[in-house]
């Protein structure tokens, strides 16, 4: 099956949404079809022997829309819409402003006939009705176009919309003008008034040109986040060619390519260190403030800023295989799919429209058939059709998926779909793996203890002759003691004799003098008497840690403990998590002393240990189908968060699956949401961006419904035979356009999203 993702136009609401989405279902072998009106694109996925990308495109078309395919030519095609969009919001732009100058003088020149009052400062000639026909007719025929063509199109479908309800008030309107204006003569014959309502035309389209025009303002910013990482790529790269520096465009770096950085530039492509060192500003991707320290053998990332020094990199990705690509690909995908909450909206939108042109002919002919009052039954069916226009709905949850999904990224947490953001603030029982996700995923020595003491540097003098022999070793812990000691600056001297024994530990002359580190068991076999650190050894055991003893000359001088060190942030961030209501856990499959240790010192409760990679999805299976001892409800939500590939199935199993983005591609390809950076802070700001995401979506439906449910009964007139209150079209027509506006004003606010520290 194929996945793509395509970018649509031409759609103006909700129900131009289900009218496409409709389309490219009916084309043979489309398995999936979302299409997301808020930020016009259609996700779809299809059998590619029994259809095409192409095939898809033409059903679109024959709709009466048009689709392009989003290809790998992400950032040219980006270009190439957003110059698109501009040239559309111009034409926009002008259609608004020339209907509102011509809106508001007929406004002004039927003021006298509306309020029947005698206004002397509006020109007579503005009262007449041929002048009033003159200025309406292109309002409606050129600035109002696109709705009657869009109308049309529908129609021919079977179908109707937004523009439908628009192109019927105003045509309406219009018509019923047209003939007391030709024909007054026979409307006062009739004992008819000859009034005209040119002005409602006109000012309808106006305000709905102009909501129109400021709802397309809105709706481009909140893709806000996705151009900025896409603006973050440098535009050409400094790559050694044939023994030269030349400076070349981006697209023209290639996989294997030597690129010179120098201090203060921006990495253009992905690679690995080979000359040099520097630190390097992440925060644009990953979100971490704090510059990292690179050095040969280091990955850099494209898009980062490099601070302080030069180095060379081999390029390891570019174009597409990027990380910032991927990134982009991401959050589009996330941008464009469907949030569970906007199904109500979907199906409410799909019968509105024909429910309210039933409403719409049940208000004429309650007003014309029974009750005889043609301008009523006129003004009234004008109203509810022009104020009954769904796009409020349509925009109310895409909106907000767009804009928070954007924030995520922008925070450093990558969300791939609008489900995984609505479930978010849903989950109950949070399931942490330990290596890797609560600690570093690496053994460090953590503590080093010496028989003497500090005394005359005699400490550092153990810690060379340890890291000496132990760099003569192939094993994990061996590296971890190597590093602890180049990290303090220790001098390694030359070893000779050298000898691994296994199981046991290593062996070897260094500096003149018999060195052995290893287990207590082993030196004890020795004959080495280990008493001097007893008390110490029994510590450091108790706490999980791994101890290595050192004897020179047969005689115990130290002892060195080594463990997966805790992330600097992992105690804090459970904390957190645990003051936000949920139940966090860890899963490992480490014995449980060590797994007990780790977890007391992070200040999690419940441990379950010594599982295998294959029955960690088994686990979380158990713990979805675990009562909720509060609400009594049969099954938890519960979210996993890891890093390694043995994580993958049990991300896969949890309903939401969080990848550590520092892990394998593999737990990150299984997982619904992904923090780059690694801290586990970014789990929190995840639910706290799906709690203000879906509390957001909740107030744009509510407003959207309210003012649906309470304004096309008073545009019906349903007031009017009590208190003599009738809704003028030209209210009704400013209220709908504004209500689209209000929504995605409303959406925008997102953008001040914030995380809350709750410790």
């Amino acid at each position: 099956m194929e996945h793509q993702i395509f970018k649509l136009n031409g759609m103006s609401c909700a129900a131009c949404a289900s009218a496409v989405e409709g389309a490219i279902r009916a084309v043979p072998g489309v398995e999936v079809c979302t299409v997301n009106f808020g930020a016009e694109q259609a996700t779809v996925t299809y059998d590619p022997q029994r259809t095409t990308a192409a095939a898809i495109a033409a059903a679109v078309d024959d709709a009466g829309y048009s689709a392009h395919l989003l290809d790998d030519g992400i950032w040219l095609e980006d270009d190439r819409d957003r110059h698109a969009r501009a040239v559309a919001h111009r034409w926009l732009k002008r259609r608004a402003i020339v209907s509102l100058i011509i809106g508001g003088l007929l406004f002004f020149g039927s003021m006298p006939a509306m309020t029947g009052l005698t206004i002397p400062f509006i020109p007579h000639w503005l009262h007449d009705p041929w002048v009033q026909l003159v200025l309406t007719t292109p309002v409606l025929f050129w600035a109002g176009n696109g709705f009657f063509r869009r109308a049309w199109k529908a129609f021919r479908r079977r179908s109707a919309s937004m523009d439908t309800l628009v192109a019927v008030g105003t045509g309406t309107a219009y018509l019923y003008s047209l003939f007391p204006t030709l024909f007054p003569q026979w409307f006062r014959a009739q004992g008819l008034a000859p009034d005209v309502y040119f002005e409602a035309t006109a000012v309808i389209i106006a305000l709905i040109l102009l909501g129109r025009l400021l709802e397309d303002r809105a709706k481009g910013q909140t893709s806000e986040a996705l151009r900025k990482l896409m603006g973050l790529q440098a535009k050409t790269a400094r790559v050694v060619r044939q023994g030269q520096v030349v400076d070349i465009p981006i697209t023209a770096v290639q996989v294997g390519d030597v690129v010179v950085v120098r201090p203060g530039e921006t990495v253009p492509v992905d690679g690995e260190i080979i000359e040099g060192s520097s630190t390097v500003d992440e925060a644009m991707v990953t979100g971490e403030s704090v510059p990292v320290h690179k050095q040969a053998g280091d990955e850099v990332i494209g898009a980062t800023l490099n601070k302080t020094g030069s180095f060379k990199f081999r390029a390891t990705r570019v174009g597409q295989e990027t990380f910032l690509a991927q990134i982009v690909k991401l959050v589009q995908q996330a941008q464009g799919s469907k949030a569970p909450i906007q199904r109500l909206a979907d199906q409410v939108t799909g019968w509105f429209v024909p429910a309210v042109i039933a409403i719409a002919i049940l208000t004429f002919m309650l007003w014309f058939v029974l009750i005889g009052n043609l301008t009523l039954a006129l003004i009234t069916t004008v109203g509810v059709l022009i104020i009954a226009c769904p796009c409020a709905l349509g925009l109310a949850t895409p909106t907000s998926i767009m804009v928070g999904t954007g924030k995520g990224a922008e925070n450093g947490i990558l969300i791939k779909g609008a489900e995984s953001l609505e479930l978010a603030h849903k989950i109950q029982t949070l399931v942490l793996d330990k290596t890797g996700t609560i600690t570093q995923g690496k053994p460090t020595v953590t503590d080093y203890l010496t028989v003497k003491g500090v005394a005359n540097g005699n400490e550092l003098k153990l810690l060379g002759l340890a890291a000496a022999l132990e760099q003569n070793s192939e094993h994990p812990l061996a590296e971890a003691v190597v590093q602890y000691a180049e990290a303090q600056g220790t001098a390694l001297p030359r070893v000779t004799e050298f000898e691994a024994i296994a199981g046991s530990g290593v062996q070897g002359r260094v500096a003149g003098q018999w060195v052995q580190l290893g287990t207590r068991r082993w030196l004890s076999e020795l004959g080495i008497a280990t008493d001097a650190l007893t008390g110490d050894w029994d510590r450091l055991e108790a706490e999980g840690k791994t101890v290595v003893w050192m004897a020179v000359d047969g005689q115990v001088e130290a002892l060195l403990a080594i463990a997966d060190a805790v992330k600097p942030s992992s105690r804090t961030a459970i904390r957190t998590l645990q003051h936000m209501g949920l139940e966090v856990i860890m899963l490992t499959g480490d014995n449980h002393r060590t797994a007990t240790a780790i977890a007391q010192e992070v200040g999690i409760h419940q441990v379950i240990a010594e599982v295998r990679p294959d029955q960690k999805a088994a686990a979380i299976a158990t713990l979805q189908r675990k009562k909720d001892r509060h609400t009594a409800q049969a099954a938890r939500i519960v979210a996993m968060v890891g890093d390694g590939i043995n994580d993958a199935p049990a991300l896969a199993q949890a309903d939401v699956g969080i990848a550590i983005g520092t892990g394998t591609d593999v737990a990150i390809a299984a997982s619904d949401i992904t923090l780059i950076s690694g801290d586990l802070h970014g789990i929190a700001t995840a639910i706290q961006l799906s709690r203000a995401t879906l509390q957001n979506i909740r107030q744009n439906l509510f407003f959207a419904f309210i003012y649906n449910v309470a304004g096309i009964p008073i545009a019906a007139g349903i007031l009017y035979p009590f208190f003599g209150v009738l809704l003028n079209p030209i209210i009704a027509g400013a209220a709908m356009a504004f209500s689209s506006v209000s929504v995605v004003t409303n959406a925008l606010r997102l953008r001040n999203f914030r995380p809350r520290p709750l410790t």
